[in-house]
């Protein structure tokens, strides 16, 4: 990477700035690292240039504006050229020694740029709209009633993420799906496996090697792999009304869709489809239990629910970043972007910028919507409307019948910069 406007010192982020803001382990404790990195790079370098040991230099992108303006010209800041999930040295060369050469670990729209991008969207992209999705809206409320029956016969004592915020969406979206429910503890075990290949607890438990995190996402990635094929085949012979057979039996420029494309496309709903949504839902939880006020302003109007879903969406900001790289040279905010540098979109601090949120580091069930943690143009999540969904419904069934929600125990978060969120949270509700 070369600048040729200014020089490198003029761009360089202080080493300790960009390890809180970059590196997995600063994830398990955003409050104290993570967004005070951040929040110093918005006001003093907020498109600064990062180098970090084994990785590639970045720049970090940490403005609601400048995020906005890459995520919408695909064609110059690709996803598909380069990891767009980001990787150290060894990491990206275990990849690509994978691959022959390639740094596309995965069939997955988050690899694709259009054309490519656009016709494989196009599979299942209408199921995910608004229209379709409410047709699901009474099945996904009887499994939130469920669950909330469920936690409340415990006593109270709960953790609110292993026995409450994980299950639910898991449940939701592999019923929707047409994952036997027998298998839903295989997806679980494979999501965390998958988002958390940089956290002890998940990832690798001995002394790692160099590219130990990257193996590890590899064989999450071959393990999906191996479980949809089978899913696949027995779709296309037998096929029902469930999300996994509409895919299996698509078309792609008039051929039937590649097992490849097929397997992405679950790989990405198994996955992202529900992890995200149970990380906003827990971190939803943290907050309503940190400041009670706002718990009650919700439980005295539910009307608020929509908002609290969106202000638990932009707090968390699951989605922690995606990559870019330029494909010819350009400019952002005044500084000169060369073909092949690499950006690191940072949604957590779009979602804090201070000239688009009053008070951003408030959790505020009034908040007017305006984040962009479900990204935007081309690679908008196709999720964010099931999301929506099954967090409001999960909220009207939930707060009416407690009226508090109790820390008993050391909240825990996950060791990632990719996705992830809380991991454990020990609580008490407290009924109505």
């Amino acid at each position: 990477m070369t600048i040729t406007t200014g020089t490198s010192e003029d761009y360089l982020i202080p080493d300790e700035i960009a390890r809180h803001a970059v590196l997995p382990a600063s994830y398990a404790d955003e409050e104290s690292t993570v967004y005070p990195a951040l929040a110093w790079l918005r006001k003093n370098n907020p498109l600064g240039l990062a180098r970090l040991g084994n990785y590639d230099p970045l720049w970090l992108v940490t403005k609601y504006a400048d995020l906005f303006e890459v995520e919408r010209q695909p064609e110059l800041f690709t996803s598909g050229v380069l990891n767009p999930i980001l990787a150290d040295r060894p990491g990206d060369a275990f990849i690509r020694s994978m691959t022959g050469g390639s740094y596309r670990a995965l069939d997955v729209v988050v690899y694709m740029d259009p054309p490519e991008h656009t016709k494989v969207r196009a599979v299942a992209n209408k199921w995910f709209m608004p229209r379709n999705i409410r047709r699901y809206e009474a099945q996904m409320r009887e499994l939130a009633r469920q669950a909330v029956d469920r936690v409340l016969a415990m006593d109270g004592e709960c953790d609110f993420v292993k026995d409450f915020a994980l299950g639910y969406p898991l449940h939701v979206m592999m019923s929707l799906f047409g994952v036997p429910e027998q298998d839903e503890p295989i997806m679980l075990k494979l999501t965390q496996e998958f988002f958390g290949v940089h956290d002890d607890e998940v990832g690798p438990q001995q002394a790692p090697e160099p590219d130990a995190a990257a193996r590890a996402f590899a064989a999450a990635a071959e393990g999906f792999d191996s479980y949809f094929s089978a899913l696949n085949a027995d779709r296309r012979a037998h096929p029902t009304d469930d999300l996994l057979s509409l895919i299996a039996n698509s078309e792609i420029d008039g051929q039937p869709i590649s097992e490849r494309y097929a397997n992405g496309w679950y790989m990405a709903i198994a996955t992202a489809g529900h992890d995200t949504t149970a990380s906003s839902i827990s971190g939803a939880a943290y907050e309503l239990a940190r400041w009670p006020d706002q718990l009650a302003k919700v439980r005295a109007d539910l009307a608020l629910i929509p908002r609290l879903v969106e202000e638990s969406v932009r707090w968390v900001s699951p989605v922690k970043h995606f990559m870019r790289a330029a494909s010819r040279d350009t400019e952002l905010r005044g500084r000169q972007i060369n073909a092949g540098d690499r950006l690191m979109l940072l949604y957590a601090s779009a979602n804090r910028d201070e000239e688009v949120f009053s008070h951003p580091d408030r959790f505020d069930v009034e908040r007017e919507i305006r984040h962009v943690a479900f990204g935007t143009g081309p690679h908008v999540c196709v999720g964010m409307h099931v999301a929506r969904l099954e967090m409001k419904i999960l909220f009207e069934e939930l707060l009416p019948r407690i009226q508090g929600i109790e820390l008993t125990g050391t909240p825990r978060w996950l060791k990632t910069n990719f996705v992830g969120g809380m991991r454990s949270m020990p609580v008490r509700l407290v009924r109505a």
